[in-house]
């Protein structure tokens, strides 16, 4: 079967949550206290990503996702990230040349939000060099900006990156006998060998009050790198009244990102995502979500037949 010729249909898409932040203005004192500044997480999350255990996407701030990295690392490690870092060799960050080939990779600049809109495109390209580099890289575009301050992102411009491992777009022979563990209430997926050894661990949305993760034990179908969505209104309760029956065009921006994986509850899978610093903190309808390397990532060790379990 050519799996790239599915197409992709299901109840899953990017539910994004924002809140206006209230701005408030404070009488300065005449000697204002020093305010401690942020610890630099950059060498922690470059360390967990380079290990297994992704931080999603590394912005040098840490988070939630970064500390449930670092649990799980600390569980099956049996060591601290302390004592990790400290005998880690790899330096955080790395030099990479801009090479003419990013600089003229397809882009697509002006991405809507309406469904209906991005289906009257030929491709969701990336929006920009800065974000294709971010997720080469697994890196917010706000990081490089700030590890490069003034970069002109030429041809041959040497800039500085996330030490991290670049995850390849190619399919890999399916790892036998793991399964993929789906946490509902940790925001987690695990991929696990037949000795429990972990083999994954990354952040995922996984669900909403409305769509609700589907609790149980399923299979993976089918394995879909650069899928076209098949948008259909009526599977989703916050749909345009509006729209129609849709196929949206694959790319990194699109709805489910580079990869599907169709697993045996109809309509449901896990996939990428456009939005990766989304992940683990905002909704999706119904099924899982990761970043788009991450998806990668795990595309490259299942096969037909994988286990997967949902649960609370």
């Amino acid at each position: 079967m050519n799996f790239q010729r599915i197409f992709v249909a299901a109840t899953c898409a990017v539910a994004l949550a924002a809140a206006p932040a209230s701005p408030q203005r404070t009488v300065p004192a005449k000697k204002p206290a020093a305010v401690a500044s942020k610890p630099d997480m950059l060498p922690t999350q470059v360390l967990l990503d380079r290990a297994g255990y992704s931080p999603g996407e590394i912005d040098g701030a840490g988070g939630a996702n970064t500390q449930r990295a670092i649990a799980a690392y600390e569980r099956d490690k049996k060591t601290t990230i302390a004592e990790a870092l400290a005998s880690n060799t790899e330096p955080p960050t790395i030099t990479y040349t801009i090479s003419g080939e990013d600089v003229s990779a397809p882009f697509t600049p002006n991405i809507p939000e309406d469904m209906m809109e991005k289906a009257k495109l030929k491709k969701l390209e990336y929006s920009s060099l800065i974000e294709m580099l971010g997720e080469r890289f697994h890196a917010s575009p706000a990081l490089l900006r700030k590890l490069n301050p003034g970069a002109k992102l030429t041809p041959g411009e040497a800039i500085t990156v996330p030490n991290t491992q670049i995850v390849s777009a190619l399919e890999s022979k399916p790892i036998p006998n793991i399964t993929v563990k789906v946490s509902k209430s940790n925001s987690t997926l695990t991929v696990t060998d037949e000795s429990g050894a972990t083999l994954m661990h990354a952040p995922v949305t996984s669900g909403s009050e409305h769509d609700p993760l589907p609790i149980g034990s399923w299979t993976v179908t089918a394995v879909v790198r650069n899928p076209t969505f098949n948008y259909n209104p009526d599977l989703f309760w916050d749909a345009e009244p509006s729209h129609a029956k849709a196929k949206v065009p694959p790319g990194p921006n699109g709805p489910v990102g580079v990869v599907w994986i169709d697993i045996s509850k109809p309509h449901y899978g896990i996939h990428g995502t456009p939005e990766p610093r989304t992940v683990g903190h905002t909704s999706s309808h119904g099924c899982v979500r990761l970043s788009n390397w991450d998806a990668l990532k795990l595309a490259a060790m299942v096969g037909k037949g994988t286990k997967v379990e949902f649960t609370e």
